[in-house]
């Protein structure tokens, strides 16, 4: 949490828009774990966090993009 209000600081984004809650935490956790052990590649799990921010930031649903992976690696 530190590092995001310092992240939030530095880069004049309000802290409100950077902050997630524990069940957004939780999803992202699994998601990387999941990307990470369905590929045996570890640097997938921060890409596909990335790529998940980026695509919340623009409008679209954790928890839809959540299904989507899922399906992709097979927990569906």
């Amino acid at each position: 949490m530190e590092t995001t209000l310092q992240l939030a600081r530095a880069t004049g984004i309000d802290p409100a828009e950077l902050m997630i809650d524990a069940r957004a935490a939780e999803t992202l956790l699994s998601l990387a774990g999941a990307a990470a052990h369905a590929t045996g590649e570890r640097t997938n799990a921060p890409l596909l966090c990335h790529v998940l921010g980026r695509a919340v930031g623009r409008g679209a649903m954790l928890d839809d993009c959540a299904r989507v992976v899922r399906e992709l690696v097979g927990e569906a």
